[in-house]
């Protein structure tokens, strides 16, 4: 750790409840790396103010402008993002010092009564901000036949699980790596396969980012990177930018690991582009050696974004594609 202070490293976070709990468990992690203590910084984002529906402001860098902008100017050393927030072009001047371990990328259900997603009423009425989440779960209801509305909202957990606990929803769609990370995964009623719903690209990591000439602190923080979900959510992002698609458009992907016994053979990516009606999608894989650079993991997400343009996504995601 030579040349670097011995001063609190500053750590950038928004203000919400999941924000800084999946930040504190990163200075914890920093802080054992380094010796040094950290001391969290909140910042407000647009995301965090404006009321609009994410698909209207555009979901894109909502949640990491003003996080960025503070590292750009030095008031922070180092700032932590959910990386499904993250746009998918990398400022100059920043670079994504470690991407630790993910956690569980599904979907889940809180549903009054305890509910399974399958088990709930003809006419439920199921929230959710994600364009995505709705494009899936309406495709799913309507090939299995299940009668279900899908219901936009925003707000934090607390916000959101309360619509079904005042009756007013009779289910909501949230990430398990969030109600995981605040110790409150007991209230999930449901996990949603990821056969029903593919996850948000990058969803369940997150991401520790500096300032590139940081070089110090870029190698200490680099102690917490996993070189697998980095490789995962590569592949992941590099389809979202070659469909040319927001973070708030309605595309799936998922890379995991394919073992035979105990050898990891090869890497599958799954992507998914839907209607938000849920009467068109396409949705396709593709596998190949698990990559050894990240440069081949960008590669199987631009090989899977070409089939499933070739497929027709484009249309599909109506005036965010190009």
């Amino acid at each position: 750790m030579s040349g670097m202070s011995t001063n609190p490293l500053r750590l950038g976070t928004r203000r919400s409840k999941l924000a800084m709990a999946q930040s504190g468990q990163v200075a914890d992690a920093v802080s054992q790396v380094t010796g040094r203590s950290v001391e969290l910084v909140e910042i407000t984002t647009y995301g965090d103010t404006s009321r609009e529906h994410l698909a209207q402001i555009g979901g894109t860098g909502v949640f990491v402008t003003a996080l960025r902008d503070a590292l750009s100017r030095g008031e922070v050393d180092f700032a932590v993002h959910s990386l499904k927030d993250l746009p998918t072009e990398q400022p100059e001047g920043l670079v994504l010092a470690a991407i630790p371990q993910r956690e569980d990328p599904r979907d889940v259900i809180v549903a009054r009564d305890a509910l399974k997603f399958t088990d709930l009423p003809r006419g439920a009425r199921i929230g959710t901000g994600s364009p995505r989440r709705t494009a899936q779960l309406n495709a799913y209801a309507r090939g299995h036949g299940l009668d279900i509305e899908t219901v936009p909202i925003r707000g934090n957990v607390d916000t959101r699980i309360g619509y079904v606990r005042d009756g007013a929803l009779d289910a909501v769609v949230l990430a398990a790596a969030g109600l995981n990370r605040i110790g409150r995964s007991d209230e999930i009623t449901d996990f949603l396969s990821v056969d029903t719903v593919l996850p948000a690209p990058g969803q369940g990591a997150l991401a520790i980012e500096c300032a590139a000439g940081a070089a110090d602190l870029i190698a200490a923080l680099g102690e917490l990177d996993d070189p697998f979900t980095r490789a995962a959510v590569t592949a992941e992002r590099s389809l979202l930018a070659a469909l040319e698609a927001g973070c708030s458009a309605p595309v799936g992907a998922l890379a995991d690991l394919l073992a035979d016994g105990q050898i990891v053979k090869e890497m599958r990516l799954r992507g998914v582009v839907g209607t938000t009606d849920g009467s068109r999608t396409v949705q396709l894989s593709t596998t190949g050696p698990v990559p050894e650079t990240y440069d081949r993991a960008m590669a199987l997400g631009r090989e899977l974004a070409a089939e499933m343009l070739a497929q027709g996504a484009a249309g599909l995601m109506g005036e965010r594609a190009q």
